[in-house]
């Protein structure tokens, strides 16, 4: 979708400079005008002029809609209009994305479309279930209890995400340190060492001789290093992206013994959130599992909820067809089937998210407490051997010195 940057009044007369996707630079016009807006210039963005913005960067995360979805139930339950609302939430979202999605929707529904509408043509921004959800609260009347529960679903999908980033990021930390010292040790600090040895024309350990050779080497073609890590890091983001690397990524957080751990109990965890909240809301079991799949991060574990909902639709229970993809533990299916047969199938997936909310916290600091030790186990063993390499020698000199003098 096209952007545009404009200079606009806004009501207060304030000066107001930002940008807005609109499909053309009428309705970009219409828009601003419907927000009370006077333009005072407004042109397309092409792709020279448009701000450099990264998508993991740009677009709102899970936080953002959770504070977004509270903003508005606040501001809705003291009696004020949607379209009102919107306008004021356009001025003080901190996201750009978000706010200028926000702007648009204002305009919309001043003109006569449901939120849900307005919401559905920004899918960047607002996902299917959040728009279903959205759709499903005006058709009932009761929208300030759809956004309710999916501020509480934002939530609870922004800690389990970050709980799962917590656990990477302090191993990757020290990694990253890792390699910059030993850089460091083998292009400075080493060479310096080994000059003096050279100079001595001492007989060298075995050692030594690997570390003088590695040093070398590392002094030539250090950008060569820092450009295969570069480049590794790039592929792993690229690959990533494709139905391949989604497939090859996914099988390893399945299989690592710790990793898989926190990886199955993550999916579960989302698998029963999402669905019991869809279900709660009165959305039929079959568009629920469609739903929720969307938002199962693992491709294995989309792919399972998918072809569940495969059989569900052929008359299949949903027990018997998480027990078919064997990829959900017993606890998930009997909860399932406990719920199915009880009648209050979205109770007891409620419960069992829950459950496992807690058991993705364990499970990262069992991850952690066990990364901390390997990762500093690494990095003692090629310090050890830097650490040999230097002092090897000059014990094997001060011994032939002790037998010179004696």
């Amino acid at each position: 979708m096209p952007s545009y940057s404009y200079v606009a009044l806004n009501k207060e007369g304030k000066r107001v400079k930002d940008t807005i996707e609109a499909t053309s630079m009428e309705t970009a016009k219409s828009s601003l005008r419907g927000v009370g807006y006077i333009i005072l210039e407004i042109n397309e963005l092409s792709a020279f002029t448009k701000d450099i913005e990264l998508p993991f960067l740009g677009n709102p995360k899970a936080k953002d809609l959770a504070i977004f979805c509270r903003q508005f139930v606040s501001i809705i339950r003291a009696g004020v209009s949607v379209s009102a609302v919107l306008s004021m939430l356009g001025q003080q979202t901190e996201n750009k994305k978000l706010a200028s999605a926000i702007r648009v929707m204002q305009a919309d529904v001043e003109k006569g479309m449901t939120l849900a509408g307005a919401m559905r043509r920004h899918p960047k921004i607002f996902n299917s279930m959040l728009v279903n959800m959205i759709a499903a609260g005006e058709e009932s009347g009761n929208l300030e209890s759809s956004f309710d529960q999916m501020e509480v679903y934002f939530e609870k999908n922004h800690k389990i995400h970050g709980a799962v980033v917590q656990a990477m990021i302090y191993p990757i930390i020290l990694i990253v340190v890792m390699i910059i010292v030993l850089i460091v040790m083998m292009t400075r600090i080493i060479p310096q060492f080994m000059k003096t040895f050279e100079e001595m024309n001492a007989e060298l350990p075995g050692v030594t001789k690997a570390v003088m050779a590695v040093s070398y080497w590392f002094v030539d073609w250090w950008w060569a290093v820092v450009l295969a890590l570069v480049g590794f890091a790039l592929w792993c983001v690229l690959f990533g992206r494709t139905d391949s690397g989604k497939h090859f990524f996914g099988w390893i957080a399945r299989k690592v013994p710790v990793v898989k751990l926190l990886t199955v109990r993550s999916a579960c965890a989302t698998f029963c959130r999402t669905l019991s909240l869809l279900l709660s809301s009165g959305i039929q079991l079959t568009d629920s599992l469609d739903l929720t799949a969307a938002n199962m991060r693992n491709i294995y574990f989309k792919e399972g909820v998918v072809a569940a909902r495969s059989l569900v639709s052929r008359g299949w229970s949903l027990r018997t067809a998480l027990e078919d993809g064997k990829l959900f533990p017993p606890m998930v299916c009997n909860m399932v089937g406990i719920g199915e047969e009880s009648g209050d199938l979205q109770d007891m997936l409620a419960k069992a998210a829950d459950y496992y909310d807690d058991e993705v916290n364990d499970a990262v600091s069992r991850l952690l407490a066990l990364l901390e030790p390997i990762t500093i186990i690494i990095m003692a063993f090629f310090v050890l051997i830097l650490v040999l390499s230097i002092f090897l020698p000059m014990l094997t000199m001060t011994k032939a010195y002790d037998q010179y003098l004696q």
